[in-house]
């Protein structure tokens, strides 16, 4: 778990460096910064679909992902739930930033091979690269959306040790296919959290999330059949 934990430090870290940009930053200048991180996160999910979309060998499931995903997060109302929680603790935007930095830090491939590589082979090079480009993120996050940002780090440590602990259950499961597979709809979730930021299109992005879901269970039933 060393590498989950420096993950999860780099997001503290850049949070209170954010945090105390936050104060000094006039509110045009947090403006230009928000547009920043939406143009960052366009370009992250762009580059991952750009990536991952020539290794798919299922060219429609991220299609299928997304619509079954989309109407399962739909009718759970992830988004509002999300809301309401972060809300009671928090005034203004920052579900939006926190909803951001999920997905930035958990979505990706990194955050979730990461954490198998830790726990089979000992190998923290993904999980230590993931951090310093988490802490970077948070930094510019925090410094637009306020130190809540730093919740998304109890999230992460939850996301990583997930994995870490069933490593050996799913290492047979996640496959270089259902990674890219994952790491498209990942890509689009981020795009469209890009898009909401820069208020081109309010998305419903977590009620996307169960799409991340899909693809483990067509491949399981691949397995099966």
């Amino acid at each position: 778990m060393i590498g989950t934990l420096f993950n999860c430090f780099m997001i503290l870290a850049g949070s209170t460096v954010g945090s105390f940009l936050k104060k000094g930053i006039k509110a045009e200048y947090q403006d230009i910064l928000m547009q920043a991180m939406g143009l960052a996160a366009i370009a992250l999910g762009i580059h991952s679909i750009v990536q991952y979309m020539p290794d798919s060998k299922y060219p429609v499931l991220f299609i299928v992902s997304l619509a079954i995903g989309g109407l399962i997060g739909e009718k759970l109302d992830i988004e509002n739930a999300f809301k309401r929680i972060v809300s009671k603790f928090s005034k203004g935007n920052l579900a939006e930033g926190l909803s951001t930095a999920i997905l930035l830090f958990c979505a990706g491939t990194l955050s979730i091979l990461g954490p198998i590589e830790s726990a089979l082979r000992g190998n923290h090079t993904y999980l230590f690269t993931n951090g310093i480009l988490d802490g970077v993120t948070s930094i510019v996050l925090a410094s637009t959306f306020g130190f809540g940002i730093a919740a998304s780090a109890l999230v992460l440590f939850l996301w990583q040790g997930f994995f870490y602990v069933t490593a050996g259950l799913l290492a047979s499961f996640l496959t270089p296919d259902l990674l890219a597979e994952i790491s498209i709809i990942g890509g689009i979730l981020i795009l469209s959290s890009g898009l909401s930021i820069l208020g081109i299109k309010n998305f419903k992005t977590l009620n996307l999330l169960p799409a991340l879901i899909v693809p483990a269970i067509w491949f399981i039933i691949l397995k099966l059949v």
